[in-house]
């Protein structure tokens, strides 16, 4: 039962992943024919991210009071509602009013899952889990690309998603069962636990209760953490927004391609996800994460490299997704280690939201670069972003030199 938990688990980081490379392909040809300028794709990045920010920071309360699996199935539901309403979107502004629901499902199961994951399993299954929402952002593209290279416009890329996110829903709501019976394991296991340590229930969960965004913030270390999650997560959302736009722009590549060479980057995601989970049996999980930054300098350099046609460019947004691929899943898994399982859950919850203010803020902003000034800089933007993200590491590691 276990081990069919774990599946369902694997399933649902898929439904997570595939929605996530859909605007930033599709957008090239969206905007025109709703006649939108470039920069307000930033504007449904937006909305998107402020959605996942709330359920983020309210998962803690939901999944206490509906149980990991429930949230997870309302999550993916909400999801699959909203895709169904960008295929019918008359114009922009249902755009933005279907990002709202959209944003509240995504920052739902994505919360919920990791935490359950981050305390219940090992670092491989963290990767190898990031992995499969690889897979699914990956997926998502080419679903676009196939699309609109046939004809069937980007309506119909969104819809041949919404699908796929209802037969996933309907998974997860039919092995709910599985979800209670891990939780009534673990909570016969927990009290068992405090009545052999003398303590009482109420102790208990006194002592699990959450801390809140204050308290997380006063914890040392946790600031680094925090701003390492958000300088990475307006890395990835950046490049996976804007890299389809950067190669028409920049590159002169027609737009059905791109849409389709754009999900190069997640590809490098998911495998370098599939590679971590068994680099994560030798290396602990800062190592992991400096792996992961290197090879993200690497890729960034590449792309600026004087390279006739989108050669660098495609090899460069391969090595981005490579390096990206280590960093989330690992900060996540070393978060016990260095805060203490009993504070995990909290300053988790906490990540995610400052990794969706990431989202929110980092696509926008270069939205404006790119229209007002260029879209070349779009290297440079990322790079800018890493460099603190190195730095923030290296304090995390100076304030809490914990061994893992």
């Amino acid at each position: 039962m276990a081990s069919l938990l774990l599946a369902v688990i694997y399933v649902a980081f898929i439904s997570l992943g595939l929605p996530d490379g859909l605007l930033g392909a599709a957008w090239p040809t969206m905007g025109p024919d709703l006649g939108a300028p470039l920069s307000w794709q930033g504007g449904i990045s937006a909305v998107i991210s402020l959605g996942t920010i709330t359920s983020a920071l309210l998962s803690d309360r939901l999944t206490l009071k509906l149980g990991a699996g429930k949230v997870t199935a309302i999550s993916v539901g909400m999801t699959a509602a909203a895709l169904f309403g960008f295929s019918v979107a008359p114009n922009y502004w249902v755009l933005i009013l279907m990002a709202i629901p959209y944003g509240l499902g995504a920052g739902g199961v994505d919360a919920a899952l990791n935490n359950y994951v981050a305390i219940h399993y090992e670092s491989r299954h963290m990767s190898w889990l990031h992995c499969m929402w690889g897979i699914g952002a990956s997926v998502g593209p080419y679903i676009m690309g196939f699309a609109l290279s046939n004809g069937q416009g980007w309506p119909s890329g969104y819809r041949y998603v919404s699908v796929i996110q209802v037969v996933l829903t309907a998974l997860i709501l039919l092995t709910l069962p599985l979800w209670k019976s891990r939780n009534q394991a673990e909570n016969a296991t927990a009290q068992g636990a405090g009545e052999s340590a003398g303590k009482s229930t109420e102790q208990a969960s006194q002592e699990t209760k959450p801390l809140g965004l204050r308290g997380v913030v006063a914890i040392k270390g946790a600031k680094e953490i925090l701003i390492m999650f958000l300088c990475y997560c307006a890395i990835e959302s950046t490049a996976g927004l804007w890299a389809s736009s950067y190669m028409v722009i920049h590159g002169g590549m027609d737009r059905a391609s791109a849409a389709t060479w754009a999900s190069l980057f997640y590809t490098g995601i998911t495998v370098g996800r599939a590679l971590s989970g068994f680099m994560t049996m030798k290396f602990n999980d800062p190592t992991m994460i400096r792996i992961g930054l290197a090879v993200l300098f690497v890729g960034i350099a590449v792309m600026v490299l004087p390279v006739p046609g989108n050669g660098a460019i495609m090899a460069g947004l391969v090595l981005i997704g490579l390096g990206c691929a280590p960093i989330y899943p690992c900060v996540i898994h070393s978060t016990p280690a260095y805060f203490g399982a009993d504070k995990s859950q909290a300053i988790i919850g906490v990540q995610m939201a400052s990794a969706y203010v990431g989202s929110l803020a980092a696509p926008p902003i270069f939205g404006v670069i790119a229209e007002y000034v260029t879209i070349d800089s779009f290297p440079v933007y990322m790079l800018a972003f890493l460099l603190l993200m190195v730095f923030m590491h290296e304090q995390l590691r100076h304030k809490r030199p914990v061994e893992m």
